[in-house]
Formats: C-alpha cells, sequence, structure tokens
C-alpha cells in the first residue's frame, strides 16, 4: 500500500506564518506542492476554471505532482446528479488540462440529498474510463448493497471519511485503489487529531488495502493549520510501519508551528 497524502486546499490565511512564511500569497501552490506530493483542488467546487488555467497548475507543480479536483457543485448541489453528462463532460474537458498530474476526481454529496442510484449510476457513466472517480455520499441512505454494487462496477472508490475521530459510513472497499478524507480531530485544540486516531486509521487501511494499492489522503482540518500539522504525524507513523508514503514537509520547524496550539503528541511522547 502507498499512502499519498496530502490536504484539502491550501488556499488559508491562517497558514500564512507557520507554513508559508517568507512565500508571497502568489506562490503557495508551488509551495505545497514542494511540501506534499498531492493536494485537492477545491476551487473547483466553487467555480470551475478555464482549462489554461488547469495546464497552468500542471506546467507550475513538479514533475510528479498529483492534483485531485473537486467536482462543481453545480454538479452535485445545483443539478443534485440530474442529467449529469454535460457537466461531467465540462470538468474533464477542462481538468485534463493538468495532463499527467490529474488524479482522482472528488464527487461530493450535500448532506441532505438522499439515495439516488440512477443518478449515481449516469454520473460515472459520464467520466471516460481512465479518471479515477471518488465518490463521497453524506446521508445514510446511501448505505445500500446497490450502491456498493455500483461504485464497484465503475470502478469508484467510496470515500471514507472521518469527523471527530468516527467514521462517517461503512468501510467499503469497492475499487482497487482507496480515499480517505479527515475532517476534524477530537484533540484537546479543535481541529487537531489525537495521535491514536490517525494511527487507528493506518491500520485500518492496512488491513484493507494490499500492499500494490494506491490509498489518497487528505486533511481537511485546516484551520490553525491542523492538516498540515496532523499530515506530518500520519506520514511519521505509516512510515514507522512500514508503509510507502508520499512526501511531507521534512522541515521540523514546519510542523511545530502549525502545531503550537496542540497538545498532540506523537506515540513516544515527543511533539510536532
Amino acid at each position: 500500500m502507498t499512502l499519498l497524502v496530502g490536504t484539502s486546499g491550501w488556499q488559508y490565511a491562517d497558514w500564512r506564518e507557520p507554513f508559508y512564511a517568507g512565500v508571497p500569497q502568489r506562490r503557495w501552490f508551488e509551495h505545497v506542492l514542494a511540501a506534499f506530493r498531492t493536494t485537492e483542488l477545491n476551487v473547483s467546487f466553487y467555480r470551475l476554471p478555464k482549462r489554461e488555467t488547469f495546464e497552468g497548475w500542471a506546467r507550475r507543480s513538479p514533475a510528479d505532482a498529483i492534483v485531485t479536483v473537486k467536482a462543481s457543485r453545480y454538479l452535485t448541489h445545483v443539478k443534485r446528479l440530474r442529467d449529469p453528462a454535460p457537466s461531467v463532460a465540462l470538468l474533464v474537458e477542462r481538468a485534463t488540462g493538468l495532463g499527467a498530474k490529474l488524479g482522482p476526481v472528488l464527487v461530493q454529496l450535500p448532506p441532505d440529498l438522499h439515495v439516488d442510484v440512477d443518478g449515481l449510476r449516469a454520473t460515472l457513466d459520464a467520466f471516460p474510463s481512465g479518471v479515477r472517480v471518488a465518490v463521497e455520499p453524506r446521508h445514510d441512505s446511501w448505505w445500500t448493497d446497490e450502491v456498493r454494487d455500483v461504485l464497484a462496477a465503475h470502478g469508484a472508490t467510496l470515500v471514507w471519511a472521518d469527523r471527530e475521530e468516527r467514521s462517517l459510513g461503512p468501510l467499503w472497499r469497492t475499487a482497487d485503489w482507496g480515499y480517505l478524507r479527515l475532517h476534524a480531530g477530537a484533540a484537546d485544540v479543535w481541529p487537531f487529531y489525537r495521535p491514536e486516531a490517525l494511527a487507528g486509521w493506518v491500520d485500518r487501511l492496512t488491513g484493507t488495502w494490499p500492499d500494490d494499492a494506491d490509498v489518497f489522503v487528505y486533511f481537511n482540518n485546516d484551520p490553525g493549520c491542523a492538516a498540515v500539522h496532523d499530515a506530518v504525524h500520519f506520514a511519521a507513523y505509516a512510515e514507522g510501519h512500514g508503509h510507502p508514503v508520499s512526501r511531507v514537509p521534512q522541515h521540523p520547524e514546519v510542523a511545530y508551528a502549525c502545531g503550537a496550539r496542540s497538545s498532540t503528541r506523537l506515540p513516544n511522547g515527543s511533539s510536532l
């Protein structure tokens, strides 16, 4: 199992000093992908950029970068998976401007959207076979065998999601690759994660995925720079247990700065 670890977005004002110290904001994209191999692109959810913008991100990022693209809210929250083909076609036409750096497409569904198997099937049918799709339902009505079968038939992965150190849905394996999103922990300082919670997620992933699987892990607990701190912590635990992990920030002062408000400790008792 190879863990590809990153953050959900990078444009956060409270990362300015601990993570971006001395880096002008126009260079934050380059900085985050020099520190992490992968990141989630969230701006595409609010406003789908032009293809030329994606091509620019491809030129500005390291050769091995992987950029996950969050599907437009027009598809998921406005159309609510109705008539998805035109929206998916536009998304794919633009996002493929990333070239080989295009990672999975994240389809995050609204929390009030009840299960719609036909809409899910039509949405997945609209994606080209070469595009990895991760689906994050957020209503309990989605947890059915039929939904699981549709995901598996399309090679789409169910997003494993965590909030306050508990799983938000079933831990199905529906594809030969995985995807975990960590939204907020339960450490003494919100929204940091406790080390035992992160270790638990490494162990669950290990118990599910074979050695040759890619598993994407994104930290969405951005306030206070917690995402950077916890990503470094997660990677350290995983590497210590023999799992290949993509690059994370290597400078100890970055993790110390991002964890300055947290009581989080590594399993050996030292702080990050």
